[in-house]
This record gives structure tokens, sequence and C-alpha cells, in this order.
């Protein structure tokens, strides 16, 4: 683990002037994501003035773990791991993301710090919209940013009650070993 965090790096400062990659892929991207697939064509030209392109390589930091949440990324091209570091050194690998994921909405909704970090596994395109570029967008067009607001929410609804599903399974499977652990030994 020691020797990977010497391959690891962020370079921030070297995305900021790269050329956009073809609308047509964003486009076809957001459609798929709950927040923005009800949108026509017009209002995703109007939504696409609000994303910034990014670019990582292999083993760049997209974003550390209790960093400040700033944007939701949207992958375009390449794959990015999401895990949590626990304080004894454990690291948890919650997913591998690749074309057409997204992570980080969370950070649209509040102001806490990531809960997890991600980094590109493989050379990475990636959209970003910052939360103050979305702030922007809804008070400009305030029905769009319900939809938003409202997709956003259908992600982590769906995503809670499929971590409860996972944690009522796991709870179940431990308590069945219990049992047995118990059966065993009397």
């Amino acid at each position: 683990m020691e020797e990977n965090k010497n391959l690891l790096s962020n370079s921030f400062w070297n995305n900021l002037f790269k050329s956009p990659t073809e609308i047509s892929d964003i486009e076809k991207i957001l459609k798929t994501i709950p927040a923005f697939k009800n949108f026509d064509k017009k209002q995703l030209k109007l939504f696409l003035k609000t994303l910034h392109q990014r670019e990582y390589q292999p083993n760049e930091y997209v974003f550390h773990q209790g960093d400040p949440g700033i944007g939701l990324y949207i992958i375009i091209e390449g794959e990015v791991l999401i895990s949590s570091q626990t304080e004894n050194g454990y690291e948890h690998k919650f997913a591998v993301l690749t074309e057409g994921d997204f992570f980080g909405e969370l950070a649209l909704l509040d102001n806490e710090v990531r809960s997890a970090s991600a980094v590109a596994l493989k050379s990475s395109k990636l959209h970003v919209v910052f939360r103050p570029d979305l702030d922007e967008f809804i008070d400009k067009y305030p029905k769009l940013g319900i939809e938003i607001l409202r997709g956003i929410s259908q992600i982590i609804t769906t995503r809670l009650r499929k971590l409860n599903e996972d944690y009522v399974a796991l709870y179940n499977k431990t308590l069945k070993n219990m049992q047995e652990i118990e059966n065993a030994n009397d």
C-alpha cells in the first residue's frame, strides 16, 4: 500500500484548458442519468454549459476522502475506483466505475467532506458540474433545477435502499453463522 501512495498524484491544474469532448457523447450519457433523463435537446444544451472537462492519468486522484465535496463527476471514458480508508489503514473498495457512470452527487446537496476517495485506474475523461455552477443554473432555470434535484434524490434513495438490503442480508448471514457456531459448540 505504501508503494501505491507514491504512484498516486493529482494534476488539477493540468486539466483547466483541455478541449471539450464531443457534445453528442455527453448528451447520450446525461440522458441515462435520472437527474437529466427528462431533459429535451434544448434543455440539455443549456445544462451542458455548466460542465467542465477534466482528464486524469492512471493512479491520479480525482479527489481524496476528506476533501470538500464540490461537484458531481460523469465518466466519459476510463475507469475510476471509489474507495474509503479506515482509521486503521484498511482500504475498502466500493466500486470500479466506467463510461456512463457518475459519482459525487452528494456534493451537490450538502456541504460535507468526501466520504471516499476517487482515483483513475486508467486514463480517464470526466465531466464535472460544480455546485456553484449548478446553483446558478437552478436560479436561472428553477423548473429544470427541480428536475435535477428530484433525479439526484432518486439516485440517493435507490442507493440507500440497496444499502439497506445489503445490511439486512449481511445481518441475517452473520446471525445464521453465529447460530451455526453455537449449535456446533453444543
